[in-house]
């Protein structure tokens, strides 16, 4: 039992996500920082308060670190198929030979 529930942690740390799952946290991560540095820009300029709009700032970038940051299961949805050490077939070693040129 501990042994499993050991596993399941590791298996959360281990953060292991694909290469869609890469994309799609490279995707959130653009817009929600964009979002965000777009509406602090324009909260700050209406309200005259700088203020509030690094506080704004700051919090979408905190948002942002939970949602992409953490191996969240989304992030592995297709995960890449290795081939087995060792599983491949033997090819025969291929000979070559090439000609010189010879020049005078």
């Amino acid at each position: 039992m501990a042994e499993q529930l050991l596993e399941q942690v590791r298996d959360v740390v281990d953060g292991q996500i694909d290469f869609e799952g890469q994309k799609l946290a490279e995707l959130i991560a653009n817009v929600a920082l964009s979002v965000s540095g777009i509406v602090a820009f324009i909260v700050g300029f209406i309200l005259q308060d700088i203020k509030l709009a690094v506080w704004i700032a700051l919090g979408g970038t905190v948002l942002t670190f939970l949602v992409v940051v953490p191996p969240w299961p989304m992030f592995n949805r297709n995960p890449v198929k290795w081939l087995p050490v060792g599983g491949g077939t033997r090819t025969q070693p291929v000979n070559l030979v090439l000609e010189e040129k010879i020049t005078i």
